[in-house]
Parts: structure tokens; sequence; C-alpha cells
């Protein structure tokens, strides 16, 4: 792994009524002395504000990210323990059904076994329990009530196991939400700082990404095409997975999308290498911790994933200096150029 130092993270007054004239003298000096109190912001602390807002966006997204993944594991086994408790219950109620005939009808008789008014008591496991019943019953139907004894037993599990998965959801799904509004919110931000900023001094801090280089290597955006130089693959896994992710071109960025139209930067890395026949986790955080180190930006190879942001945002090596990803929401799967000094944290390979 790749090292790189990352930069730190940056009264009342009394109103007096006057002349029309007296006060647009006060507006103009009182102008003049903010313009001199508060300089315009430099290119570098307009990029510093820019990377900080990045990376606190691309750290929500990948915990929106395993927040979904998680919540769909749970959802999954929620409805398979839905599913078996519904299907003990049936297999309980026919039992219940079945001893049920066998006491009516020794009722009818008049020879009530005391064993079948187990079938009559408000809880009829804890008369069950009591081990004298079943010394008075034939061995078919001690076996009977034993049968649902069990059943009643492995109905009550599934459904405590099932409760206690959708109290589980129900956190997984608002740590999803909040990890959205999170996002979104930095996301925002970063775009509004952005908007303030002339044409040109947006190409000075976002290095040509125009207007929203949020979550980027940082370098000039090179679009759908890019000269990708002779830059050989890692490996024909590694070929393959890059092929896979140079036909998602042009795809847009949605938050939290894995494809096979939409995608975020996590969810490209692993459509691709799914589609080259490797399986590779959902979030930057646990694919960093996959494959074989890289340790300079002249050992990457072309299919190597890059890390960037603090490790969440990552892109695939392209070749020649030029990263492919998907940057951010408003933007598309595209080529840009790998920024080193200050961008890069890890980089691995599978």
């Amino acid at each position: 792994m790749a090292s790189h130092r990352r930069p730190k993270n940056p009264s009342r007054t009394r109103v007096t009524v006057l002349t029309a004239a007296a006060a647009t003298a006060v507006a103009i000096t009182a102008n003049a002395q903010s313009a001199q109190a508060a300089p315009q912001p430099t290119t570098a602390s307009l990029k510093a504000q820019i990377a900080q807002l990045n990376t606190a966006a691309d750290t929500a997204i990948q915990k929106y990210d395993g927040a979904q993944q998680q919540q769909q594991e749970l959802q999954a086994q929620v409805t398979t323990l839905q599913n078996q408790v519904a299907r003990q219950q049936a297999a309980l109620n026919a039992k219940s059904a079945s001893l049920g005939a066998v006491a009516a009808a020794q009722y009818r008789s008049g020879t009530v076994d005391a064993s079948m008014q187990l079938l009559l008591a408000a809880d009829p496991t804890d008369y069950l329990d009591q081990a004298s019943t079943l010394a008075q019953l034939n061995s078919s139907q001690a076996s009977e009530l034993s049968q649902y004894k069990a059943q009643q037993a492995t109905l009550d599990t599934e459904k405590s196991q099932a409760e206690a998965k959708l109290t589980a959801l129900d956190s997984v799904s608002n740590d999803l939400a909040a990890a959205k509004a999170t996002a979104q919110a930095k996301l925002a931000a970063a775009q509004a700082l952005l908007n303030t900023l002339t044409a040109a001094q947006q190409q000075a801090v976002t290095g040509g990404g125009g207007s929203g280089a949020v979550g980027s290597p940082g370098g000039a955006d090179y679009g759908p095409t890019a000269d990708l130089g002779s830059s050989a693959p890692g490996d024909a896994l590694e070929a393959r997975a890059f092929a896979a992710a140079q036909t998602r071109i042009g795809k847009p960025y949605v938050l939290g999308a894995t494809g096979p139209d939409e995608f975020d930067c996590s969810g490209l890395m692993m459509w691709a290498y799914a589609q080259a026949g490797e399986d590779i986790t959902r979030t930057t955080y646990s694919q960093i911790n996959e494959g074989t180190p890289v340790n300079s930006v002249a050992d990457l190879q072309v299919g190597d994933l890059i890390f960037f942001n603090g490790d969440a945002h990552v892109g695939m090596y392209a070749g020649n200096g030029i990263v492919l990803h998907a940057p951010h929401p408003g933007a598309v799967v595209r080529y840009e150029e790998l920024a080193t000094v200050g961008s890069i944290y890890a980089m691995r390979h599978f």
C-alpha cells in the first residue's frame, strides 16, 4: 500500500437613522473595509475546501453502499425466516387438528384421557411438560404430542429470530437514510462552492472537471476518450475487467448503483470484475483489502484499482497516467488524469 500525507482539514450593532446620502457613504466605506478584511480565497484554499467536501461525500457514499448491502442481506434473511414461520405454523396447525380429533373422539366416548385435556389448556406445552402425562398415553399419542411440542418450540424460535432481524433491518434502514442525506448535503455544498466561481476559476480548481470534480482524482477530465498509451494489463483477469469497464463509459453515476446501466465508484469496479469472472466486495473499504498491494505509480498496470480520498473513492487504472471511474452524481463514467500528489492513498490489484 502506498501512503501519502493527506491535507489537513481547515456582535450586534446599534442602528442609527441617517440621511440617504450619509447611509450610502457608510455602506461604501463598510464594503471597502470588508473587502480589505476578507481577501478573496486563493485557488489553493478553494481546492482544499473542495477536497474536504469530496472526501466527506465519498465517505458518506461508502457508508451508504455498505448499509444498502446489509439492508438487502437482512431483507433476504427476514423473507426466509417469515417463510419458515409460515410453513412451521401450517405444520403446527395440522398437528393440532390431528390431536384435536383424537381428543374429540375420546370425549364422545366418555373416556377423555387426562393427557388429552392439554388440547383444551391455554398453554398446551406447559401441560405437556409434566412427565406423568406421557405415561397415560399410548405410544402413538405420545409421539404426536412430542412432535407438537417440538414444532411449537421451533415456531417460537423462528418468530423470535424474525423479530430480531426486523429490528436490525429498521436500524440499518435508518443508517442508510442518514448516510444518503449526509452524502447529498456534502455534494450539494461542493457544487454550491463551485457555482460561485467563474469558469476560469472552476478550471483552475477542478483541473478541467468544470462544474463538478466531486470525488475525482483531481486531474483533467478526458471524458469518453483518452490516449491510453501502451500500458499493459497485469493479467488476463485485469484485461477482461478493464474491457468490461470501458463498455460502461458514458453511463451515469447514481448513488448506490451497481449496474449495468448506472453506477457509483465502487459499484462500477464490482460490476467490471464480475463480468471478468471475479467476485469482489461492495465498498471501497473492503475492496482495498483484496488483492496485491502496488507500491508506486510506476508499478501500476491496466485494471489495477486505485483508491482516493482516504480510501472512500476508487477508479481503475487505464494506462498512461489515466484512470477510468464513475466520478460523482451528475457525471458519467469517464477517463480522468491521475493526479498523484496528495490524492492517491493506496492502490491494489487482484
